[in-house]
């Protein structure tokens, strides 16, 4: 008996280092639908990699949209880089 649960535990660590590994793909949709579909059926069984997936990719989501956020007015930009000692890059 504790042979099979350490071949099914060690089995389970292979599927999640290799989703950990390939996770950039797999969330830019750049793998084959196969192994896409093993990824999907790993994240359904696997609460720690769905936690990892869940969390890199609402990371993800909320710089894109603060990517599309408007840019410090000049004068709060100038007042920020002024206080960091950064005026140099105000003139760039």
């Amino acid at each position: 008996m504790a042979n099979s649960q350490k071949l099914n535990h060690d089995h389970e660590l292979f599927d999640c280092s290799r989703l950990l590994r390939d996770l950039s793909d797999f969330i830019d949709g750049q793998l084959s639908p196969e192994i896409c579909a093993s990824f999907e059926e790993h994240l359904a069984q696997c609460e720690n990699c769905r936690v990892v997936f869940d969390t890199t990719n609402r990371t993800i989501l909320l710089y894109q949209n603060s990517a599309k956020e408007e840019t410090l007015p000049e004068d709060a930009r100038e007042r920020l880089f002024k206080k960091l000692s950064l005026e140099d890059l105000l003139k760039k």
